[in-house]
C-alpha cells in the first residue's frame, strides 16, 4: 500500500519536509491531531488486515504443500542440487523436478531441470561437468546426463524394466550403478523385455504365488527381483551384477543400499540371501562386494542382525556400515562399524552414548563421519571422529535427514512440526546457521499454525513421559475444547518434531481440537531399553504410560474430554483401545 499516495500531493510535500503538525494546520486549516490519527490508522490498517488474514491450516495446504528432498553438493561446494515436488489438488498427481540453490544461500533456488514428467535422483559427476539424473521423460524411468547447466541432455539407459534409485557413480565418472527389476531366470534384458511383453498381451490375468515376498503395499512382485546394473556413461551398456533369484537391493531398503569403491572396480551392495520365503521373516540383510564387470559376489558382513548402508572412506582402505546387534529384531539399536578392507579387521565406531545411528556420510577427507540420530522427539546431527570417541552435537532438530557433506560444513533437510521440510547449511563447528529454500514460505505465512509445547509426565515406575500437546488457532484458554489423543504405531515408532504428509498434528489441531501426542514405552530415540520396554509387554508398562498422558490432559482446564473427545493413531492404536 502506497502511504504517500493516500495522503495526496500535499500530504507527501508535508511528510517529505517535516511538517506535519502546524503547518498543514496553518496551510489547509486542519486539525492537526486529526491529521496525526488519520495517518496512524493508515499505517496500521495493512497490519491489521495482514493479522486478519491469518486463517486455520486445511487439507488443501497439506495436500500442495511443496516437497523438498534429496540435497547434492557440487565437488567444488557451491551448489546443491535438489529435488523439489508438486502436487495438483485437482488430480493428486504429483511432480518431481530438480532444482538448485547456492550452496552460500546468496540466492533463490532456480529450476535446474523440470517438465512435464519425473525429474529425481540428481548426481554431480567428480568433475562438476555433468549432472547424472533419472527421468520418466521417454516412458519407464532411465539414466539420462546433461551438462553442468542442466542443457544439452542425453539418455544413458533404456532397459525394459526401467531404473530405479539409489543412483551412485564411481569416481571416475566413467559408470553408474542402479537398480533394476528383472526375472530371474533372464540371463539379458531382451529375454525380460519378452516376458513383460508377453505378460502384458496375456488376456489371462491370473497370480499364481508360489513364495514369499509376493506384494508390497499396491505392488505384485511374485515373479521379479531388483538387481543391481552397472552403466557405462559413454556408451550406455548395462551389465547386471547380481544375477540370481535374490534381491539386491532389498525391497522397501534401497535407500543407500549401493556404493562405488574410490577406484571404481568394485560395488558394495546389500542383500538378504539366506534363502526362499525366510528373507521375510528374517532381518539378515549383509554387505556383499562384487567386481564392476560382474562375478561371484563375496560376503563381508557376518553377523546375523541387519548390515545396511555401505559407504568406503575416501581413501578405500576402510568400509563404514550400519549394523545391529540382534537377529530378527527390527528395532533394535544401529550402530557403525567399520572393517578395514585389508585386513578385515572390524571395530564399532562408539558405544556411548546410546544414540541410534540413522542416515551418515563420511567427511570428504574422511577424518569423520557426520550422522543423525533420534534423541527425545527430535532428529539431531552429530559428528564423530572416524577413530573413534565422543560424538559432538552440531546441528538440533526438528527432525534432520538426508545430509550433505562439503569441505568444514554439510547441507541437511529439516522440517518441524509446523514446517514442511527445507535446506539449511551449518559449519562443522556448529556456527552460521542457514536456510537455504524457503518453498513453503508464501502459505505458511498465511496458516495460523501455533507452535505445540513439549511436555512430559511421570509414568509407570516415575519415568518422565514426553508428549507434544498441540492448540487450535486462535486458542483460548477460557474455553473448551475437545481432544484428541494420537497413539503412535509399530510400537516401536514416536512422534517428532517432524512434518508428515499422513499424520499431521497442526492439521488435526486445525479443526478446533486441542491434540495430545504421547511417546510412551516403545518410542524410539529415549533409549534402547526405553524402547524394549514395549518388546512382550504391550499392555502394561505402555498402557499406564498412555494413561498417565490421557489422565494429565483430560484434567487442563480447557480440555472437554466428553463425548467429542476421540483416541486415533495406527497400529498400535488397535492394541491400546480394545
Amino acid at each position: 500500500m502506497d502511504l504517500l499516495a493516500l495522503l495526496g500531493t500535499n500530504g507527501r510535500n508535508q511528510i517529505q519536509t517535516g511538517n506535519i503538525g502546524k503547518t498543514m494546520s496553518d496551510n489547509n486549516g486542519h486539525n492537526p491531531a486529526v491529521l496525526v490519527f488519520a495517518l496512524v490508522m493508515v499505517i496500521s490498517l495493512p497490519l491489521m488486515a495482514g493479522a486478519q488474514t491469518k486463517r486455520a491450516m486445511a487439507i488443501d495446504d497439506l495436500i500442495r504443500a511443496i516437497r523438498i528432498s534429496d540435497p547434492q553438493l557440487s565437488p567444488d561446494g557451491r551448489r546443491v542440487l535438489f529435488v523439489r515436488t508438486t502436487t495438483a489438488l485437482e488430480s493428486g498427481r504429483r511432480n518431481a523436478d530438480i532444482w538448485v540453490v547456492p550452496a552460500d544461500g546468496s540466492a533463490p533456488p532456480t529450476e535446474f531441470i523440470g517438465g512435464e514428467k519425473n525429474e529425481s535422483s540428481p548426481r554431480f559427476l567428480p568433475d562438476g561437468k555433468r549432472v547424472l539424473f533419472i527421468s520418466t521423460r521417454d516412458g519407464a524411468a532411465q539414466v539420462y546426463i546433461s551438462d553442468a547447466e542442466g542443457k544439452n541432455i542425453k539418455q544413458v539407459t533404456r532397459l525394459s524394466g526401467g531404473v530405479q534409485a539409489p543412483l551412485i557413480i564411481s569416481k571416475d565418472g566413467r559408470k553408474a550403478a542402479f537398480v533394476s527389476d528383472v526375472y530371474p531366470p533372464c540371463a539379458d534384458d531382451d529375454c525380460n523385455r519378452r516376458k513383460r511383453e508377453a505378460l502384458g498381451n496375456d488376456p489371462v490375468k491370473i497370480r499364481r504365488l508360489t513364495r514369499l515376498p509376493y506384494r508390497h503395499w499396491d505392488e505384485w512382485r511374485e515373479n521379479i527381483r531388483h538387481h543391481v546394473f552397472a552403466a557405462d556413461l559413454e556408451t550406455g551398456e548395462t551389465r547386471d551384477v547380481t544375477p540370481g533369484d535374490f534381491d539386491s537391493p532389498p525391497h522397501f531398503y534401497e535407500d543407500d543400499a549401493l556404493a562405488f569403491s574410490p577406484d571404481g572396480r568394485t560395488i558394495a551392495f546389500v542383500s538378504n540371501r539366506t534363502g526362499k520365503d525366510r528373507e521375510m521373516w528374517t532381518t539378515n540383510h549383509d554387505v556383499w562386494l562384487v567386481s564392476v564387470d560382474g562375478g561371484e559376489a563375496r560376503k563381508i558382513t557376518m553377523n546375523l542382525a541387519s548390515d545396511m548402508q555401505p559407504a568406503f572412506s575416501p581413501d578405500g582402505k576402510l568400509l563404514a556400515i550400519r549394523s545391529q546387534r540382534r537377529a530378527g529384531f527390527e528395532s533394535d539399536r544401529w550402530y557403525v562399524d567399520i572393517y578395514e578392507l585389508s585386513s578385515g579387521n572390524k571395530r564399532t565406531l562408539f558405544e556411548s552414548p546410546d544414540l541410534s545411528v540413522e542416515d551418515f556420510r563420511f567427511t570428504p577427507d574422511g577424518s569423520s563421519i557426520w550422522f543423525t540420530t533420534s534423541e527425545k522427539a527430535t532428529h539431531n546431527l552429530y559428528l564423530v571422529s572416524i577413530s573413534g570417541g565422543a560424538p559432538k552435537r552440531i546441528a538440533t532438530g526438528g527432525t534432520i535427514s538426508q545430509i550433505a557433506p562439503g569441505s568444514n560444513f554439510v547441507v541437511f533437510s529439516k522440517s518441524t512440526l509446523t514446517s514442511p521440510a527445507e535446506l539449511f547449511r551449518v559449519a562443522a563447528d556448529g556456527s552460521g546457521m542457514k536456510q537455504l529454500t524457503a518453498e513453503n514460505a508464501a502459505w505458511l505465512r498465511q496458516a495460523d499454525i501455533p507452535e505445540p509445547e513439549s511436555l512430559n509426565v511421570q509414568g509407570a515406575g516415575g519415568t518422565a513421559i514426553q508428549y507434544w500437546l498441540a492448540k487450535p488457532p486462535d486458542f483460548d484458554a477460557a474455553k473448551k475444547y475437545p481432544v484428541v489423543f494420537l497413539i503412535h504405531g509399530g510400537p516401536q515408532g514416536a512422534w517428532d518434531d517432524a512434518w508428515s504428509y499422513r499424520w499431521n498434528p497442526a492439521l488435526w489441531a486445525a479443526q478446533g481440537w486441542i491434540i495430545a501426542a504421547p511417546n510412551p514405552r516403545g518410542s524410539t530415540g529415549f533409549g534402547q531399553r526405553f524402547l524394549d520396554e514395549v518388546s512382550q509387554d504391550w499392555c502394561d508398562k505402555v498402557m499406564t504410560d498412555l494413561e498417565a498422558v490421557f489422565n494429565t490432559v483430560s484434567k487442563l482446564p480447557y480440555v472437554d474430554a466428553g463425548l467429542q473427545s476421540r483416541i486415533h493413531g495406527t497400529c498400535h492404536r488397535g492394541i491400546v483401545v480394545r
